[in-house]
């Protein structure tokens, strides 16, 4: 997930005193409910607040974190990995083609305003996606959905739309029809974005239509899903507070609430469980972890499943030149920038998707660290001492890009020792950068990168350069075919060989150069016990202990 879109912004200035304001709000929430038979509040520092509490109209990872404690898929993850596994669906059946999908439910489960889960409400929701209106057919709303199912019943993309139908065998039954093969379809239904939700609700309390719908009464104050928690209160501003749904049904939470409080700087967020405001936060600062193990807190490492990149917009000059973008890769020393500004245990990369995923070609192009071969490109480009625009967020801390200004700092040193000027822009976070770098051409150099949702080889290259986009500016019909013909293949293992070529050709190319793929932590008080790291931060807090 790259975190889209409008977070809340705290300022640089008196972000420490506005952390102690909400940790200290939920902190005594806390200490009033605190009692010795599991009772009690779990407080965590996200990274900012969540865009919406309808996870169909988010993708941004702070939305997702609160939407998993609400809300649940048809399908979740086998604990610790990215790999699919029965969650509202106990099983399911592929047809030969790949074209039908039935998935046998899960019974005795109620969404949170009582209103049954079955075969009906799973085909609501289909329903819904497939059908919603053009209005809300945009990146910034209905992002994972487009990229995945290709398009709605309606709109420019309607010929390209892989969805058919779901039809409700019997109540414990569904089955969904594909009109075109989508092997990462199972994995794909982990995404939060792709939660059932409550009919009832969502009738009574949603309005697809409206200007914006993530401002709904339903995604602002009635979320309700099936999940261990349900919404008790959303503090703009200020904290999200989660209360246990008492009829879950599985593993029911150890405690009463859970809160979660934006704090956007990691020495804040290590400051307030220092402090004691909270019980634990992510994206520790690299510089913080070893300090916060020697004061007895508690470190969890993700395992990667990202990676951070050097964008390069085609579309700015001198960037459309493959010698620029060669003599840009050959100037980057990449251990340098990992030991500058990232954890320990970072690998560096040499293609756009980490090695586990399926595809993984260890044989593509790699571009060494040869300053004096930089130099010699630029000069055959013609392109010694040109400007380019170098853009990079602040006011952000992400699992691919823990420290954005660091590590922008390492890199315009580089690339001014081969003979570049560099043109430092700097956009917040939200809502700025992300706008300016997908949205418009207006940008040359950029620091972005991805968190896998799902362990499929689309999740990265699809998203990446499936289509022209704004963010990289280039148009390239056969790594766009290509990308498509391997997406439409029935089976993984007949996707793996295409993905290997295509990481070859990608690399080839150069639209970008990747950097590294970081290693995510959380950290923990010493009494915080049971959490499950998630490489896709696939994390639900009901198997969380306060001792």
């Amino acid at each position: 997930m790259r975190n889209l879109n409008k977070n809340l912004r705290v300022g640089a200035i008196g972000l420490a005193a506005a952390a102690l304001v909400l940790t200290g709000c939920a902190e005594s929430e806390r200490d009033s409910n605190a009692s010795g038979d599991g009772g009690g509040t779990f407080v965590f520092g996200g990274t900012a607040e969540p865009v919406t509490l309808d996870p169909f109209f988010a993708s941004d990872g702070e939305t997702f974190r609160i939407a998993r404690q609400i809300f649940e898929g048809l399908v979740g993850t086998e604990p610790g990995t990215a790999d699919p596994a029965p969650l509202l669906a106990t099983d399911w059946q592929v047809s030969d083609d790949g074209l039908s999908y039935t998935f046998d439910l899960r019974e005795d489960v109620t969404f949170h305003d009582g209103t049954e889960f079955n075969a009906d409400a799973v085909c609501f929701n289909f329903d819904r996606w497939y059908n919603m209106p053009e209005s809300a057919q945009t990146d910034d709303l209905t992002y994972y959905y487009a990229s995945l199912f290709r398009g709605f019943a309606t709109g420019s993309r309607a010929d390209e739309a892989i969805y058919e139908s779901c039809t409700a065998d019997d109540e414990s039954t569904a089955t969904i029809k594909l009109s075109k093969p989508f092997a990462g379809f199972i994995s794909a239904m982990s995404l939060p974005a792709l939660s059932m939700q409550s009919p009832t609700a969502l009738e009574k309390y949603q309005d697809d239509t409206a200007t914006n719908p993530r401002n709904s009464e339903y995604a602002t104050s009635r979320p309700t899903g099936t999940g261990p928690f349900e919404l008790d209160s959303w503090e703009r501003g200020q904290q999200v507070t989660l209360k246990a749904y008492d009829d879950y049904w599985g593993e029911k939470p150890q405690f009463d609430k859970a809160v979660v409080v934006a704090i956007d700087d990691p020495k804040a967020r290590a400051d307030a469980l220092t402090n004691g405001e909270i019980d634990g936060f992510d994206l520790v600062g690299p510089a913080d972890i070893a300090g916060l193990e020697a004061d007895g807190f508690q470190i969890v490492n993700r395992d990667a499943f990202n990676v951070l990149y050097l964008g390069m917009n085609q579309k700015a000059k001198p960037l459309g030149d493959i010698k620029v973008r060669q003599a840009i890769a050959h100037a980057l020393n990449k251990d340098e920038i990992v030991s500058a500004s990232m954890p320990e245990g970072t690998k560096t990369a040499i293609e756009f998707i980490p090695e586990v995923v399926n595809g993984y070609a260890d044989d593509v192009t790699t571009y060494e660290y040869d300053p004096a071969k930089a130099k010699q490109l630029l000069k055959e480009a013609g392109a010694v001492g040109a400007t380019i625009e170098f853009n990079y967020p602040t006011g952000v801390s992400r699992p691919y890009m823990p420290q954005p200004e660091d590590t922008f700092n390492v890199i315009r040193t580089q690339l001014e020792a081969v003979g570049l000027k560099i043109k430092p822009t700097a956009d917040q976070w939200s809502p700025d950068y992300l706008e300016k770098i997908q949205g418009t051409s207006k940008h040359g150099l950029h620091l972005l990168g991805w968190t896998g949702d799902y362990n499929d080889t689309d999740n990265f290259l699809g998203v990446f350069f499936g289509a022209q986009s704004s963010e990289w500016g280039f148009d390239n019909p056969e790594i766009f075919t290509a990308l498509k013909e391997a997406r439409g293949l029935p089976t993984v293992e007949e996707q793996e060989p295409l993905y290997q070529d295509i990481n070859r050709q990608i690399m080839d190319f150069l639209p970008g150069v990747p950097l590294a793929h970081p290693v995510p932590s959380l950290a923990f008080a010493p009494n915080v016990e049971g959490y499950q790291q998630s490489p896709v931060q696939d994390e639900v807090w009901n198997t969380i202990t306060l001792n």
